[in-house]
């Protein structure tokens, strides 16, 4: 069961991996107005499954705390990250926003029945020097005149990394509410691109697909597989393996001409690849019958 909803939620990762390609070949559109347009589509998976089975319309109901986790969770992550991009160099503000997993794997020894090991973190840690490599090909620069970006990327990662810890402690509460929390997502960011934006809609039909995809994978379906996975699966394993997705998303973009290959590249999937593979070693041993040195 733990192995399966690990899996589950490293779909959740591999769909991440293809944001930057869907937001590249989505066209001009404003960031709020395009986190609108997308958490709409994701929530419509959701309401399909509601409307085809109207009983499970209770497993809604939950307690306040549980919907203001999910939408600060969701909405909050989009809002900051949208904010550091423009108050901060996008290279930078990636990288400060990309310490989330690390976030994750440290914060899961908090955790009721988890126990930080020294490999998840030496995983975690090698997963962040290879995503460093890919996101700081062009150099790193931190200019104080970029303070505000610089602090909504260090929010952007504290959001999303407590919202993943948070949402494990809610492992009795049903993924179905990740359709409420899509649409309030989308609510609030159609009210921030009616004041902040100005609307330009997708100028041909393969931008309206791209849209599409970026609402079904990456901004829909991604979100319920990491919220099954981080409630039922492996989290910290998780944490570490998410590292994968900039990887995975640059080997894309220079799979479709979008990217040019280099060593970086070659070298950050050997930090990468073997920082999960370290991070992952007890689920490999206790698959096997063994147990790992560390839990003696």
């Amino acid at each position: 069961m733990k192995l399966r909803a690990t899996f589950i939620g490293f779909t959740a990762i591999l769909m991440w991996s293809f944001l930057a390609l869907f937001t590249a070949a989505s066209g001009k559109m404003p960031p709020f107005q395009l986190s609108a347009m997308c958490f709409a589509i994701g929530s419509v998976p959701g309401l399909v499954v509601l409307i085809l089975k109207p009983s499970r319309l209770t497993l809604l109901k939950q307690p306040a705390k549980v919907w203001l986790t999910g939408i600060a969770g969701l909405f909050g992550y989009h809002f900051l990250y949208f904010t550091a991009l423009r108050n901060a160099p996008a290279v930078e503000a990636g990288l400060i926003a990309y310490l989330w997993p690390l976030l994750i794997v440290v914060g899961s020894a908090l955790l009721p029945g988890e126990r930080l090991r020294w490999y998840h973190v030496a995983g975690a840690l090698a997963g962040l020097c290879g995503t460093f490599l890919i996101v700081g090909r062009n150099g790193i620069d931190f200019d104080g005149a970029y303070a505000v970006g610089y602090g909504a990327a260090f929010l952007c990662a504290f959001t999303w990394s407590g919202y993943s810890l948070l949402t494990r402690r809610f492992e009795a509460v049903s993924t179905d509410v990740v359709t409420g929390f899509c649409l309030a997502t989308s609510i609030l960011s159609f009210f921030c691109h009616l004041g902040l934006e100005t609307t330009v809609w997708p100028a041909t039909g393969f931008e309206w697909i791209a849209v599409i995809g970026l609402g079904l994978l990456p901004v829909g379906a991604a979100f319920y597989a990491w919220d099954y996975g981080v409630k039922n699966g492996d989290i910290q394993i998780l944490g570490a393996a998410s590292y994968a997705a900039p990887l995975l998303s640059t080997l894309i973009l220079t799979l479709f001409g979008f990217a040019e290959p280099s060593w970086r590249i070659a070298l950050a999937c050997l930090l990468v690849t073997g920082g999960a593979v370290l991070a992952a070693q007890e689920m490999f041993r206790r698959k096997s019958g063994l147990r790992p040195a560390a839990a003696e």
